[in-house]
């Protein structure tokens, strides 16, 4: 599939570790870029709500509950490895992996364990600027909300996504597909999500089930692209998860990488 792996940055995980990696063929085009859980990442993971990070005082008492009034997610933050990371070509920098033991919102469809794994194009320090505050279902400052809201032009958005306010701290806001299994009635397993803030993409989300990734996958599914985007470099066609029983690992992947360059924004269409 590739002529090797270069592995990047790592965490500590449940009993084991998740790191970072890319892979290129020979012509040194990505073929993959993604994290890899290794054995016994996730076993004995995290069942508090929140690790405490990103709160603020919502019913205004003075205090901070770490359990209701903190995002509710465990998060990992893992750049990749340089050899994808410093190169102009590749957008995506870091990954941001986020466990939610208890899932989130909506009720009913994603209040499963599972993970978010962004793949980021926009740097840490702007994406950890999106702050915790009183505005919209994951309690964001007002101002931000209002940046992560603003629709992006036309042609830099998905086929079939919505805005659905969905803007949490330290990430920024995201599109859901609507026409995707569970929301018609299927068991979540995994979906795709599009992360935009103020008016541009700045990540591409993997969002997968503990028990799915347990259930020794091995496929790829299929990215429902924009038709232009603003930013020239290699972009990924398909989301992969799979098992590798050799090493024991689990790695969830952006492959089949096709080079787009870059378009200006289309100017957006006047309401009739």
């Amino acid at each position: 599939m590739s002529a090797g792996r270069s592995i990047g940055a790592n965490a500590t995980l449940g009993n084991g570790t998740v790191s970072s990696y890319a892979e290129f063929d020979q012509s040194g085009k990505p073929s993959a870029i993604g994290i890899v859980f290794q054995a016994g990442a996730l076993d004995a993971l995290p069942t508090a709500n929140s690790d405490g990070h990103h709160c603020y005082d919502r019913n205004k008492d003075g205090k901070i509950d770490p359990q209701t009034e903190c995002l509710a997610s465990h998060e990992r933050v893992i750049p990749l490895p340089g050899e994808a990371a410093r190169r102009l070509d590749i957008p995506f920098k870091w990954v941001g992996l986020n466990w939610n033991p208890h899932g989130h919102i909506p009720p009913g469809v994603y209040d499963t364990p599972h993970f978010d794994v962004h793949f980021y194009i926009d740097p840490i320090e702007q994406i950890f600027a999106i702050k915790s505050g009183p505005c919209g279902p994951e309690f964001v400052r007002c101002d931000q909300f209002k940046l992560a809201t603003r629709p992006l032009p036309p042609n830099y958005m998905p086929p079939d996504f919505k805005n659905v306010d969905a803007v949490a701290p330290a990430m920024g806001n995201h599109l859901i597909d609507p026409t995707s299994p569970e929301f018609k009635g299927k068991k979540f397993t995994r979906t795709w999500i599009y992360g935009v803030y103020d008016g541009r993409i700045t990540f591409y989300e993997e969002m997968v089930t503990r028990d799915y990734l347990l259930s020794r996958p091995a496929a790829c599914f299929p990215i429902k692209l924009p038709l232009a985007v603003g930013v020239r470099g290699y972009y990924p066609t398909q989301s992969c998860i799979r098992h590798l029983p050799q090493a024991n690992e689990i790695t969830v992947s952006l492959e089949g990488f096709t080079l787009r360059e870059a378009s200006a924004a289309a100017p957006a269409q006047s309401a009739r």
